[in-house]
């Protein structure tokens, strides 16, 4: 049986032409959106949705192109943008029927919501960042052989037809390769969770790589053209990360506070997947994000 998020209802709600997100929704309250990561789907934010559903409304979507959400093709690189991504999360608020909503990514969601942050400061009321940074400044920290780490990074942002035919051979070797090394507690990440975001990502590969191959290029223009207008996050917002930015020599609390005046960052101790590995962390820092 599929794992699924406790007590939670699913339905596929359209956004765009032509494009419906699948999401979770369970809960009452004011509106907590969740945006997961790579390579996951809605089912990471499974802990600290079920938490947070006591007091609020939670909304889990599976982003474009992940999931069980609708795939549509790139045709113009612009279709996995952030910022498409980041509209495409707000029409699905409103579809829901909530103008105003808090957000909260990891990985690949966070990235969308700071887009819908910059791009939709009248929707997003507070923001938490899990253990990524902004688009612009992830690519211009990465160098040398540290950004070796990274490579994935660099394979995604190839023109089309390369990275979807190496990716597509291999899958879950691919895939589950960042399943085990981005987890510091494999027990964090079932075997049927793992089966689950393996078959949502064997399913995916050209979408996904045109979400990671859009942060290589678009994304870094509109990112570049909000910090040369000097528009930053207008919300409160709130960043756990890892202690890696000590590690590949910058400070990651510095980059975040150029993006967002109103800013909380700590490090937690524990893998990448942190709502996994430390659901109770994650929703404590939620529930005091949303007290500012």
């Amino acid at each position: 049986m599929t794992p699924t998020v406790p007590g939670f209802d699913h339905q596929h709600v359209p956004v765009a032409d032509g494009v419906r997100l699948h999401v979770a929704v369970g809960g009452s309250g004011s509106p907590v959106v969740l945006l997961h990561g790579f390579p996951q789907t809605h089912l990471m934010w499974r802990h600290v949705a079920a938490d947070l559903a006591a007091e609020h409304t939670v909304i889990c979507p599976d982003l474009r192109g992940y999931g069980a959400s609708d795939k549509p093709a790139d045709a113009d690189g612009a279709t996995y943008s952030k910022r498409t991504m980041a509209a495409d999360v707000v029409a699905l608020a409103r579809a829901l029927g909530h103008d105003r909503f808090a957000l909260a990514g990891h990985d690949r969601g966070a990235l969308v919501a700071v887009r819908a942050g910059l791009d939709h400061p009248e929707a997003v009321t507070h923001l938490l960042s899990l253990d990524v940074l902004p688009t612009l400044d992830m690519w211009e920290v990465m160098h040398g052989t540290t950004a070796a780490v990274g490579f994935h990074l660099y394979l995604m942002a190839q023109p089309p037809g390369l990275p979807e035919e190496l990716i597509g051979s291999a899958p879950d070797a691919f895939f589950g390769h960042f399943l085990d090394i981005w987890t510091r507690d494999p027990a964090a990440i079932p075997a049927d969770v793992r089966a689950a975001y393996l078959k949502a990502c064997r399913e995916a590969v050209p979408s996904i790589v045109a979400d990671y191959r859009a942060s290589a290029h678009i994304d870094v223009r509109h990112d570049q053209a909000d910090r040369d207008a000097g528009n930053r996050l207008a919300m409160p917002v709130s960043v756990l990360q890892q202690d890696w930015g000590a590690a590949l020599g910058f400070d990651a609390a510095a980059l975040w506070r150029a993006w967002a005046p109103d800013l909380h960052h700590a490090t937690v101790s524990c893998g990448h997947f942190m709502a996994e590995e430390e659901p109770a962390v994650v929703g404590a820092a939620i529930r005091d994000l949303l007290t500012r």
